[in-house]
């Protein structure tokens, strides 16, 4: 049976192969150790889902096996994840079970495609939604195979004792739970939202009377505001999502910073943070009343009431991250200044701050792009259904970009010929789903600027285009490709090549940035694989960041030429 065998990292003695082939080859090995290939196959299960999620369907596909699955794997992988990493035995990858798990996938996809637009009477079918079932749980299994020999699976089972068994209970207890939740979820009043709902009204009453003397208040119907301007607080508003939310991230952090984290004194920071964010809850719905009554009804309905709590999130989040870094009860290392530390210390300051959890370079890779998405934050907040404020993105890019300019000399940010036509090729990408849709007759962006003075128009659009061509492909290669991709592969992100990138990391960088961009996820992972193939090749950012202002450069003027403002 035919597998595909990792290569070597440096040619051997006696090679024939050039320097060039070698970065070549070595871009389709796969991680080589089992916890490695786990990751791998997760990853690739992950873009299955995207992929047949991508084609409308009448039923699950794996019904009740998703949720089992899923929660097994999560359970098994977290709590066996020290005798899963320690196996360092290279492993083998079986291509023909690869093979036939792309074709299971491919013919579950076509099957759906024919039954949608084709082959209604499908749809209804059991014998076809079992047909389908089957041949992609038998996909799953070849993967599984194709990723890890069998008797690893079966050596691994063995290492990890009773952990399958734990793993297998907490899979069937989240599959007898699903239907209870998503009653729950799905209910018109549930008892905690109720209560939730209750106290956020009586908050939000008792804030408003230290600002309006006219507080008009209706309990039966949850309605609050002023004679110009109420609301109701509806159980999605009373600060649940923003609750769940917090949760999720606190929990994930210290899980992952578990190493760098004192317990059980970390876990006191998760019920402060839930405090907060419900505390700024009530604020949002407070500052919305307060909003409308001044007159900006537009402002408070459709860009504050959408964004703050996403604001609200943020703050919470990074506030969070902070006090687990900073605060000396619930580090595990002296939250020791880096001045202090390499005084104290013969090793070079670099290595100093990375001995305390930071790393100077981190900063410089991500802070362009946070500053980009806060600036969108706090833009859109203050806006209705125009963004009137989108140059606050390109003035708060442009400091954070001259802030760590000493950092970015050290880059490379040469290019060559391929990096242009790798941005026109994703352009046509970009604009193919433009031809049968009509996004450009939906947009009011169009109308919205012309009824503009010229002046404010010119200004609007030109801060638009800067931003598309300068300050967001730089501030998206430098987080996405530069910090993501590398971070993925090794903590020590900044030491590793850029013509290192594995096709793992390049692919979860590309999902996480075709996610960024809604609705258009898809052509954004498309454009991310681009972006990140043209930064290994020659490995020089400036390739990538070329690729990503022409693609926007030309998109840009496909806006402006032909009217298409659903581009934008």
């Amino acid at each position: 049976m035919a597998v595909l065998t990792n290569f070597p990292n440096r040619a051997s003695t006696g090679s024939n192969h050039s320097p060039s082939s070698l970065r070549a080859l070595a871009f389709l090995s796969f991680p080589q150790f089992l916890l490695g290939r786990i990751g791998l196959l997760a990853g690739i299960l992950a873009l299955d889902c995207v992929l047949l999620a991508s084609v409308p369907h009448t039923a699950a596909l794996l019904g009740p096996l998703a949720p089992f699955g899923i929660v097994s794997f999560a359970v098994f992988v977290g709590l066996g994840y020290s005798r899963l990493k320690s196996p360092r035995d290279p492993l083998e990858f079986n291509t023909v079970f690869f093979v036939a798990h792309l074709a299971s996938v491919a013919a579950v996809f076509l099957g759906i495609l024919a039954a949608w637009h084709r082959f209604d009477f499908l749809q209804g079918s059991h014998a076809f939604h079992l047909a389908s079932r089957l041949v992609l749980l038998a996909g799953i299994v070849l993967l599984a195979l194709a990723c890890i020999p069998f008797k690893t699976w079966v050596r691994t089972f063995r290492s990890t004792r009773r952990l399958w068994l734990y793993s297998s209970l907490a899979g069937g207890l989240a599959w007898l739970m699903r239907y209870p939740l998503q009653s729950f979820w799905d209910a018109s009043s549930s008892a905690l939202g109720r209560i939730l709902q209750v106290v956020a009204f009586h908050s939000v009453k008792f804030v408003l009377r230290f600002f309006l003397p006219n507080v008009l208040v209706d309990a039966n119907s949850f309605r609050i505001g002023t004679p110009n301007f109420t609301v109701i607080i509806a159980e999605a508003c009373s600060g649940m999502e923003g609750l769940g939310l917090v949760l999720v991230f606190t929990l994930v952090w210290l899980w992952y910073f578990r190493r760098e984290s004192r317990f059980p004194q970390a876990l006191l920071l998760v019920p402060c943070a839930l405090l907060c964010v419900w505390m700024l809850n009530i604020l949002r719905i407070a500052a919305l009343v307060l909003i409308g009554n001044a007159g900006g009804r537009d402002v408070a309905m459709v860009g504050f009431h959408s964004q703050a709590g996403w604001i609200a999130f943020t703050l919470v989040a990074l506030a969070f991250s902070m006090a687990t870094r900073k605060l000396r009860w619930v580090r595990r290392l002296p939250s020791y200044s880096v001045a202090t530390v390499a005084s104290q210390s013969p090793l070079p300051l670099e290595s100093t701050a990375s001995e305390i959890g930071e790393s100077p370079a981190t900063a410089a890779y991500l802070v362009p792009f946070l500053a980009i998405l806060g600036a969108s934050f706090v833009s859109k907040a203050a806006s209705g259904y125009f963004e009137w404020l989108y140059p606050l993105r390109f003035i708060a890019a442009v400091i954070a970009l001259w802030h760590y300019r000493d950092e970015y000399r050290k880059l490379n940010w040469r290019f060559g010929w391929a990096a242009p036509l790798t941005g026109a090729a994703t352009f046509l990408v970009w604009i193919i789903p433009s031809f049968w849709s009509q996004s450009s007759s939906t947009s009011a962006l169009g109308s919205t600027l012309t009824a503009l003075s010229p002046l404010a128009r010119f200004t609007w659009i030109a801060f638009r285009v800067l931003a598309a061509v300068v300050t967001v492909p730089m501030a998206e290669e430098l987080a996405f490709r530069g910090y993501l991709a590398r971070r993925v592969m090794g903590r020590e992100f900044e030491t590793m090549s850029f013509a290192s990138l594995t096709a793992v990391s390049i692919a979860v960088s590309s999902i996480v940035f075709g996610l960024m961009h809604g609705h258009q996820w898809m052509v954004g992972i498309a454009a991310g694989v681009a972006f990140a193939l043209v930064l290994r090749w020659r490995g020089r950012i400036g390739d990538a960041f070329i690729a990503h202002a022409t693609s926007n450069l030309l998109l840009a003027a496909w806006v402006l030429l032909r009217g298409d403002w659903g581009q934008w």
